[in-house]
């Protein structure tokens, strides 16, 4: 049975955090844990997690925004799926709920950035999920 969980206290965040190393492999789980505590207490970070019985299969971590582009939106800053679980639907029915929450919550958008090597993800997102290609997102590290 597939259930889905909000994840807000330190030790649930803690929780997701094998599943979300899939994803996020250049972070340590105090670095993660501290990322996301920040995030949830000051952008309004939501975490959540989807179990098949007692197992954590997938992770979604996103939050609203406004930009000028976009309007009021749901930005979707991480999704994965457990690596042995993945191709079970576990990615759809996260992001579908993710689209519900938004819908309840007036936001119209839902979007996300996907790293140009993860070909699969993309074919996820456009073919059953029916994202479009909206633009490129750049990148430039600053050193600080």
């Amino acid at each position: 049975m597939l259930r889905f969980v909000w994840l807000d206290t330190e030790e649930e965040v803690r929780s997701a955090f094998p599943v979300m190393r899939e994803l996020r492999t250049h972070l340590d789980e105090e670095t993660y844990v501290a990322l996301v505590r920040e995030a949830q207490e000051k952008e309004g970070y939501q975490l959540a997690a989807l179990y098949d019985g007692d197992k954590m299969v997938a992770a979604v971590g996103f939050m609203p925004m406004i930009t000028l582009y976009n309007g009021r939106f749901i930005w979707v800053c991480d999704l994965v799926t457990a690596p042995s679980e993945r191709s079970k639907g576990y990615g759809k029915a996260l992001l579908s709920h993710v689209h519900e929450w938004a819908k309840e919550h007036g936001y119209g958008i839902v979007s996300l950035s996907s790293g140009l090597q993860r070909v699969d993800a993309h074919r996820f997102y456009e073919e059953k999920m029916e994202y479009q290609k909206a633009s490129y997102v750049f990148l430039k590290r600053l050193s600080i």
